[in-house]
């Protein structure tokens, strides 16, 4: 008996919603980092794109446990000597919610040319309201 291998073409892409309310920053980018990757599909394998849409919403009341909101930071460097920009994650979480729910999953999402299509599926909402109605999307619970 052969093993499947699924092809690129053959992918069903569906399109997830989950709700970050109240819950961890990083659980809820977890379980988005593995809708991306289609880990939970039972056809995954790892050298195929078989990833699903992902939209999060309500980033702005999603939880940094701990003293994380306080101390912990997002560095970039612009590639110029002494340029390191340091943001911390209370403004970030202030300012800008998603941005701080986009890095999380980025960062749990390979730096391949799959992981960069997967980051593509993502789309991060500080409210509830979204524009991908059209789609159908469907609540993740588990």
């Amino acid at each position: 008996m052969s093993t499947y291998m699924p092809k690129s073409d053959s992918i069903e892409r569906k399109w997830y919603i989950i709700d970050a309310a109240g819950k961890p920053l990083g659980r809820t980018a977890a379980k988005a980092a593995t809708l991306l990757r289609g880990k939970h599909k039972p056809v995954f394998v790892p050298h195929v794109d078989c990833g699903d849409h992902v939209i999060i919403i309500n980033c702005k009341d999603a939880v940094l446990t701990g003293k994380k909101l306080s101390q912990k930071c997002r560095y970039h460097h612009t590639g110029y000597i002494g340029h390191l920009k340091v943001t911390h994650y209370d403004d970030l979480m202030a300012k800008n919610p998603e941005k701080a729910m986009e890095y999380a999953v980025h960062g749990m999402i390979p730096d391949t040319t799959i992981g960069r299509k997967a980051r593509l599926r993502l789309r991060a909402f500080a409210g509830t309201e979204h524009n991908h109605e059209a789609q159908k999307p469907q609540i993740w619970n588990a």
